[in-house]
């Protein structure tokens, strides 16, 4: 990777004012320090961001587009939510296909960094039913070719493992015996991984998103094929 692609961490004053706002959860407290959040939070995330795009060019260039529309606003939505506080303490960044909705209804990557853990995750959360049912039914039929994008040792020990999050049962209309059932029964079709927090100050930070977005690709463009038009921008991962 050239020089001039590098992103040398977070500074240590971003990570100490997500620790801080967990701590002082308010208005009050956050308005006077906003500018603290602009130059020490977000402007190094935005340029995180265009790091690891520079790197996803030559391995997922749809997925690569304005940094300022990838980034997760740092206010909560509480209107359905008992808690109140109305900041999130972490910054986060999603990752989709050129043209696809943001959020639910297509798969991408995404990762967050928080002065707890930094997450690392590709794929779909909590799809609506719709879009879940399609992809149960395309895995149903297809489940050796989609084992092939994750269920390898390489993979688990560079981008961890699928969540676990499933029913208890089979889902309606599928055979409780199917060789896949395990798979059927997922909430979520999303790989993820976490590493230390201790990270995020540091030039590993780069290198450790980018590595595990590469070997993710491959499970990322699988789910797509089902829920988007085809587009070119993935290559298998070397094991």
């Amino acid at each position: 990777m050239a020089s001039k692609n590098l992103f040398p961490g977070f500074p240590s004053a971003g990570i100490h004012f997500l620790r801080d706002l967990k701590e002082n959860n308010d208005r009050e407290w956050f308005a006077p320090r906003k500018a603290i959040f602009d130059e020490q939070v977000k402007a190094p995330m935005l340029e995180l961001i265009r790091a690891v795009h520079t790197a996803m060019m030559d391995f997922a260039p749809a997925y690569v587009g304005d940094p300022a529309k990838c980034i997760f606003r740092i206010y909560r939505d509480t209107r359905f939510s008992n808690d109140k506080t109305p900041y999130k303490t972490h910054i986060a960044a999603w990752m989709k296909q050129a043209g696809a909705e943001k959020g639910l209804g297509s798969a991408g990557f995404y990762f967050s960094v928080s002065p707890e853990i930094v997450e690392i995750a590709a794929g779909i959360y909590a799809p609506d039913a719709p879009t879940l049912l399609k992809l149960r039914q395309r895995i149903a039929e297809d489940h050796v070719a989609f084992r092939k994008t994750f269920d390898f040792p390489n993979f688990k020990k560079v981008a961890g493992g699928l969540m676990t999050s499933s029913l208890t049962r089979a889902p309606k209309g599928f055979d409780p015996a199917h060789p896949a059932i395990e798979l059927l029964r997922l909430k979520h079709l999303v790989a993820y991984e976490e590493i230390d927090a201790a990270i995020a100050t540091t030039a590993k930070l780069l290198p450790e998103i980018v590595k595990r977005f590469q070997m993710m690709a491959p499970f990322v463009e699988y789910l797509n094929t089902v829920l988007l038009p085809p587009k070119t921008g993935s290559r298998p991962p070397m094991r």
